[in-house]
């Protein structure tokens, strides 16, 4: 069962910028809940709290269990504005939710017994495409995660969807393809470029130079004494 939280809230009979504003100033979050064939209410709620609640990272996945003035209903947050400089909440959309409620939802992955994974062990290394997977699943039944075992998974192979334990009542989104989630590969080689001319060469470049000008030393000396003797 997915996980919950609680609210209260009061009801609004006006929208707008300006009321808007004005509830702000009340340290009040203004926010409206849609859906299950109903109206719109247009509500407010704690500042404080929505902002509580937000930054747990847990809203678009929990339950809100909110009293409005006396009336409990379930909620589910489906977006939420911030500000775009303190990333305070300034508005929350909230949807109504049954049992029978079917959504999408981003639900992370896990990637288990990677101390035993044997690719980790040769020295491999986790390369994650997918941090969270789009599944289909019952409202009132969000998974926390998707775990996916990788101790059998080596050097070179590919760890897809189907090798994920999905929760019951829950599908992925992308049903047409067995979609890659990580993969295990080699650790990169560091390669040093090697000189293109090493010491000992140039060392014997440098000594064959010496001993050609020697030898034409030698031999410009010794045709200088053959004209000397003529």
């Amino acid at each position: 069962m997915a996980k919950q939280y609680e609210l209260s809230a009061m009801k609004r009979e006006r929208a707008g910028k300006g009321v808007a504003r004005a509830l702000r100033r009340e340290n009040k979050t203004p926010a409206v809940i849609y859906g299950d064939n109903k109206d719109p209410v247009t509500i407010s709620i704690s500042t404080k709290e929505a902002n509580l609640e937000y930054n747990k990272a847990h809203m678009f996945t929990s339950i809100c269990e909110l009293d409005l003035e006396g009336t409990k209903m379930k909620l589910l947050a489906r977006d939420v504005q911030l500000h775009p400089v303190s990333s305070n909440v300034l508005h929350v959309d909230f949807l109504r939710v049954t049992d029978k409620t079917t959504i999408t939802v981003a639900v992370p992955v896990a990637f288990t017994n990677q101390d035993s994974c044997k690719g980790l062990l040769a020295k491999g290394i986790l390369n994650v495409v997918r941090y969270e997977v789009e599944v289909d699943c019952k409202a009132v039944a969000i998974p926390d995660e998707i775990t996916v075992d990788i101790s059998d998974f080596d050097i070179g192979d590919s760890i897809k969807i189907s090798a994920a334990i999905m929760p019951d009542g829950a599908k992925p989104t992308i049903s047409d393809r067995d979609f890659t989630l990580a993969a295990i590969v080699a650790p990169r080689e560091i390669v040093e470029d090697e000189p293109e001319v090493a010491e000992g060469e140039e060392g014997a470049e440098g000594e064959g130079a010496a001993e050609g000008a020697e030898g034409e030393k030698a031999e410009g000396g010794d045709a200088k004494a053959e004209d000397d003797k003529k």
